[in-house]
């Protein structure tokens, strides 16, 4: 059994270099979760959630869910 590691990357909104976060979205196909780091601590820790989960969160913003008054 081969272990896929995982490849981070940021958003191309990302390029102000402000709050950022990272996602490893290759590992959604093969283990069912997407981790999520901070992008100035890519050595602190890592939230790993589901698939399902990220991708209903994705939708969510585009759909403006999250938008602030």
């Amino acid at each position: 059994m081969t272990t896929e590691t995982p490849r981070w990357y940021k958003s191309s909104y990302s390029s102000n270099g402000g709050n950022c976060i990272e996602v490893a979205a290759n590992l959604a196909a093969t283990q069912g979760i997407v981790p999520v780091r901070d992008s100035k601590a890519v050595d602190g820790p890592v939230l790993s959630v589901t698939a399902e989960a990220f991708t209903s969160f994705v939708e969510g913003a585009r759909a403006g869910e999250f938008e602030t008054a």
